[in-house]
């Protein structure tokens, strides 16, 4: 049966078990199209909070879920939620665009499913000392990994004026890009979120600004990508991701934005072009009106799922 047929046969509950204390986005979809079995294994590429991992870890028996992370802190977090399950998670730190060296280190077999959740974790978002966030003042950080790289600060505090513009165009999808950036020039250097934010807002035309995001949505959005080279990630994990799986394991991947759903579907679309896999969503899935009710953030939410066939 394909996720449709399920979708269309089944009501969906925006809160599926009363031991989530925090429902992820689409939480009963993605673990329903993984078809966890009792006795296999999984990969979570996100593991975030450790809400999916949970719903998995619950079905399983004999079998083991990989969890991996790149976020120390949402590392330790969910390692502290899920040690009741015990020898049936192997947390590992790391990006998932080395999704295969991931696996081959953890020793396990090749999986039944690999499940992807790109967007933000809770604990990301909610911590104003992440810089993730433009609703509380906090270091213009963004990393994902606060250990390792550039931040946020860095890239606008040092680009040029044409480089921010691109930037802000390419990944935050902002037509207003270029005033933005000039904006941001006259006004460097930034060191809070709050600041970089107010800037951004007066720089876009009131009778432009959309009602349903806040104004500095897109521009931070295109920074957090550039910081965590989310996309190039995304890249490399499809890239590999059929590499990790048995024949007939599953992968499911939950988008947030154009971008990254552009290139999920065209991965897919490839994929089965090429006789590797079979795509399980003929539509991309969408959440639910109750689900959109009980969280508002879920509105730009998109799931996608293909099976890896034989050979």
């Amino acid at each position: 049966m394909t996720h449709d047929a399920f979708a269309q046969n089944e009501t969906r509950n925006p809160n599926p078990e009363p031991w989530l204390a925090h429902v992820p986005v689409l939480w009963r979809e993605a673990i329903e199209i993984l078809n966890v079995r009792p006795d296999g294994f999984y990969i979570d590429a996100t593991l975030g909070a450790g809400g999916h991992a949970e719903g998995i870890l619950r079905r399983l028996e004999s079998g083991k879920l990989l969890g991996i992370d790149r976020d120390p802190a949402a590392l330790a977090a969910a390692r502290e939620r899920l040690k009741s399950f015990g020898e049936k998670l192997i947390a590992m730190r790391g990006n998932f665009a080395q999704i295969d060296a991931l696996h081959a280190a953890s020793g396990l077999p090749p999986a039944d499913g690999l499940l992807a959740d790109l967007g933000m974790s809770s604990l990301q978002v909610e911590d104003a000392s992440r810089g993730f966030s433009f609703n509380a003042p906090g270091p213009l950080d963004m990393r994902m990994d606060p250990t390792t790289g550039a931040s946020a600060a860095d890239l606008v505090n040092q680009m040029s004026e044409r480089e921010l513009a691109d930037l802000i165009f390419k990944l935050g999808e902002e037509r207003h890009s270029r005033r933005i950036a000039r904006a941001i020039m006259k006004g460097r250097p930034y060191r809070l979120t709050t600041e970089l934010a107010q800037v951004v807002t007066r720089a876009i035309p009131s009778r432009a600004a959309l009602h349903h995001i806040h104004p500095a949505t897109r521009t931070f959005q295109a920074l957090r990508l550039a910081v965590n080279r989310e996309l190039e990630s995304l890249e490399s994990l499809l890239a590999q991701a059929l590499g990790v799986l048995k024949p007939g394991g599953r992968v499911v991947v939950l988008s947030f934005h154009s971008l990254e759903d552009r290139m999920v579907k065209r991965a897919f679309q490839a994929w089965q072009h090429q006789g590797r896999a079979q795509v399980l969503t003929r539509k991309v899935v969408r959440p639910s009106e109750e689900e959109l009710r009980a969280n508002p953030r879920s509105r730009s939410a998109k799931l996608r799922a293909a099976e890896r066939t034989p050979g």
